[in-house]
């Protein structure tokens, strides 16, 4: 390990020196912690990090001047849409997609290396239960999406197969994470096949260039954004183990999104046989000022322009059948070839620009004095996973419905978005939905019908509870042979079990 002196030396050089300005007053035990911290910031790129950090903070807010005018909707030869195609079209996409889970070409990647502050908790927004009947969490939700969709792709294919799932955290969340599958036992996953890796963290940085110590001996890091991806994919050889594998397509998705389609067939069958290196998942925006970036183009090329980034008047605009103009809200959820992430590590990543998060972050003063700040004091530089999108030869699209597929997890209750509440909602809703396409239907405590589809809302709570495991069905498909011309009372929890005592026996 570094020594005292060459780190000292290193951070003089950085214009850092002050991050061992307690260093007289730590035990041994804390001065070896901030050496092993500060040993692997390279002098100059801290520098930089610090430079640009201060730099970019001091630009004015708002859109660039010109953006309006630089800005158009991707073309429709760009665009999928699950809901604007017909029915043979979807299933040419699936059987594709299918196929090629069935060949062991696809992989799924999650984004787990955030800290989920807005929510409040303390541990991996993995690990959260947003209070399902069954008590299932994040991560119990997506393995059984994944044994799900690898069953139902052997079963038309007459094979066995994998869908590897690496997952990308962080300091913060690697070793959470790592404990709690194996406390579950990988929730029947073969280990071997679950491969997580940390990305890389940056100090946070004062508005005046500064990089802050969060205690005496430690420094106030945080993880490089979802954008990090890139540095990571590098940093741990997930490409090559990729390339062992014979993974040729990853589905790149993040980890709060209660709704996600783990290696979804449509969307993995639209890209291969639309020929993309690079694809992105959309929904329709809900209303024109909705907080979500925007899935366009500038100058010609494919990227994300955050909300913030479009004034009101181009929010507004309409196209022709009178929807938005720039309605393709942006939902974390790619596709890429592995051919694509390999030019990418290898050539791209360092053109990818940072972006500017201001935050408050707790630190020491003079005097180290622990500091909670009320108000933001410091800047943490994150890059984005969708940055890369202006690197793509053949870019895509591919539009889904909102409430079949996305509905994020970010903020506590009682929050009236993207909360614990909206999530749960979100899922029994869309369970009691597909348990009526299936031919069920549902009476109340009094013996009442409940409604069928028709008069079904899409907000507020359905009037059943109705939960169906993933490892009994992945997106609706086959609940006719339990289902169909059955009566329930609410709660309904179609488990695995409960599923092959609602069987008919075969006659």
């Amino acid at each position: 390990m570094a020594s005292e002196r060459e780190v000292r030396a290193g951070l003089q050089r950085a214009g850092q020196e002050h991050l061992l300005r307690f260093w007289a007053e730590l035990a041994p035990g804390p001065r070896a912690a901030l050496l092993a911290e500060l040993a692997p910031l390279e002098p100059e790129a801290l520098r930089e990090h610090c430079r640009r950090a201060a730099a970019a903070c001091a630009l004015p807010p708002g859109p660039p001047p010109d953006l309006a005018a630089r800005l158009q909707p991707l073309p429709p030869e760009r665009l999928g849409s699950v809901s604007r195609s017909d029915p043979e079209t979807r299933r040419r996409w699936e059987e594709e997609g299918f196929r090629q889970i069935a060949l062991n070409k696809v992989a799924v990647l999650l984004l787990a290396g955030g800290q989920g502050t807005r929510l409040g908790v303390a541990y991996p927004k993995g690990m959260y239960r947003v209070g399902l009947p069954s008590g299932k969490t994040l991560y119990q939700l997506q393995a059984e999406r994944i044994r799900r969709v690898e069953q139902l792709a052997g079963e038309r294919r007459g094979t066995r197969c994998t869908v590897p799932w690496y997952i990308m955290t962080s300091e913060f969340t690697l070793g959470p994470t790592a404990e709690f599958f194996k406390e579950h036992d990988f929730f029947h996953l073969d280990p071997a096949n679950v491969v997580m890796f940390e990305q890389r963290m940056l100090p946070a940085v004062t508005f005046d260039g500064k990089a802050i110590l969060e205690r005496k001996d430690k420094v106030a890091m945080a993880p490089d954004g979802n954008g990090g991806l890139y540095c990571a994919l590098a940093d741990h050889h997930i490409l090559e183990d990729m390339e062992r594998r014979g993974v040729e397509f990853v589905h790149v998705y993040c980890v709060d999104n209660i709704l996600v389609r783990l290696a979804d067939p449509a969307f993995i069958g639209f890209c291969v046989l639309r020929g993309a290196d690079c694809g992105a998942k959309v929904v329709e925006k809900a209303y024109p000022e909705e907080p979500v970036g925007v899935v366009c183009q500038v100058d010609g090329v494919p990227q994300v322009v955050e909300y913030s980034e479009i004034s009101p008047e181009t929010a507004r605009l309409r196209a022709s059948d009178g929807g938005l103009l720039y309605g393709a809200g942006n939902i974390c959820n790619h596709f890429f070839t592995r051919g694509f992430l390999q030019m990418v590590t290898r050539e791209c990543e360092p053109l990818l620009k940072p972006h500017v998060a201001v935050k408050k972050v707790p630190h020491v003063d003079e005097e180290g004095n622990l500091v909670k700040p009320l108000k933001p004091n410091g800047i943490k530089m994150e890059k984005f996973v969708f940055d890369v999108f202006q690197f793509a030869k053949n870019f895509v699209a591919f539009e889904v419905l909102r409430e079949e597929e996305f509905s994020p997890l970010k903020n506590a209750d009682p929050a009236d978005r993207d909360s614990p509440c909206t999530t749960r909602r979100a899922l029994l809703a869309q369970h009691y939905r597909w348990a009526l396409q299936a031919g069920a239907r549902f009476r109340d405590a009094h013996g009442a019908w409940l409604p069928e589809l028709p008069s079904l809302p899409l907000h507020g709570d359905p009037p059943a509870v109705c939960e169906i495991s993933p490892l009994v069905s992945y997106a609706g498909e086959g609940l006719e042979v339990y289902l169909q011309g059955q009566e329930f009372q609410s709660p309904l929890i179609l488990d695995e079990d409960q599923a092959r005592v609602l069987q008919p026996p075969e006659s």
